[in-house]
This record gives structure tokens, C-alpha cells and sequence, in this order.
């Protein structure tokens, strides 16, 4: 049995009326006509008669191989044997009971694994470094007080820089607020490690 947007040339087979994806049909001669319709101002179009042979593009059929349309959806779908990951599951309802009781299993072994790596961890001490802050000036040699001195100046240059910018109305983070309240404190650090400054 053919059909009209297989075979158009031929007339289909008695009491069909269904047109083609571009509107044709055939009528009592077995003609291939677009019938008449009525035009969005009333008026009536003419019925228009297709010449023999001709396909429009819409009713032209597109040859899809099956071969190459499962070579393209390859990576969509699952592998055979395989499940739906968690959140797939959730949105279909869940999985068996088994299946959510290994889940749990798993959510606890994840759980302990993860204790056991935090009580492996050793708790690391904070590292002295030889500023004026650990070590009082009396401890320390006199190469030890030329470095902590150094670092001291950086750090009161820094903050009477951040000072300056906050007088002159500029915005500042808080931790740069913090700098500009320890120039006090970093000046009576420097002072301490007598150095002359």
C-alpha cells in the first residue's frame, strides 16, 4: 500500500483524503491539487494544480540510517549492566531495597574513613620565626635584631601608608584597619630591640 508522500505520481488507493506534508491531494481525476482556502480577508484562493513529478521539499523523506543513528546515540544511555547514578534514582522513585541498603553501607564506610584520616593527622604547631613578638630582645643575637628590625619598619611603612589613604577618606578592608590601629604596638616593637630607631 502507498502512500501520497512516497509515491505521489500514483494515485493513492480509493477513500483516502489525507493530505501531504505540503497540503496535496488528489482528486476525483487523480490529479495531485493544493485544494482551495479561504484567505485571512474572506476572499477564496483558487484550487492550484500540481504538475506530474513534482515533490515539494516538505514531502520529501529523509533517508535516516539505523546504523549511524546508533553510532550517534552511543554515549546518551547507560551501559548494559549498569545503574542509574543516586540522583537518577531519586527521580524515579529510588532503586530496590538492596540497593539502598548497600547505599548506606557505603555513606558509612565513607564516614569512618574519614575519621580515621582526621585522627592520623597530626596537629602541626605553629613554627617560630625570629620577629620581636617570640623572642624578647635580651634572646636575641645581634643579626637576629637587624632582621626582626627590618621586618618591623616594613610592616610600620605599610601601615602609616594605610593610614594616610584612610584620612584622605579612602575605603579600607578590615584587615587593613587592623594594621592601621598596630602602629603603636609595631613602633614600641622597634623601640624595644634598641637599635636606635
Amino acid at each position: 500500500m502507498s502512500t501520497p508522500t512516497s509515491t505521489p505520481s500514483s494515485p493513492p488507493a480509493s477513500g483516502t483524503t489525507t493530505p501531504s506534508n505540503a497540503g496535496i491531494l488528489y482528486n476525483a481525476n487523480g490529479d495531485r491539487i493544493i485544494p482551495s482556502s479561504l484567505r485571512p480577508d474572506g476572499t477564496l484562493r483558487k484550487e492550484i494544480k500540481v504538475r506530474p513529478g513534482y515533490r515539494p521539499p516538505e514531502d520529501v523523506e529523509i533517508y535516516r540510517n539505523r546504523a549511524a543513528a546508533s553510532w550517534k546515540a552511543r554515549g546518551t544511555g547507560l551501559p548494559p549492566g549498569a545503574e542509574p547514578k543516586e540522583k537518577e534514582k531519586e527521580a524515579t522513585g529510588g532503586g530496590s531495597a538492596a540497593s539502598k541498603k548497600n547505599a548506606k553501607k557505603r555513606e558509612a564506610a565513607k564516614k569512618k574513613a574519614a575519621e580515621e584520616v582526621k585522627k592520623e593527622q597530626p596537629k602541626e604547631e605553629p613554627k617560630p620565626n625570629a620577629t620581636a613578638r617570640t623572642l624578647k630582645p635580651e634572646e636575641m643575637t645581634e643579626e637576629e635584631k637587624e632582621k626582626a628590625a627590618k621586618a618591623l619598619r616594613k610592616k610600620l611603612r605599610q601601615a602609616q601608608d594605610l593610614r594616610e589613604k584612610k584620612e584622605k577618606g579612602e575605603a579600607l578592608l578590615p584587615e587593613q584597619l587592623e594594621k592601621v590601629v598596630r602602629v603603636q604596638e609595631l613602633m614600641r616593637q622597634l623601640k624595644a630591640l634598641g637599635l636606635g630607631d
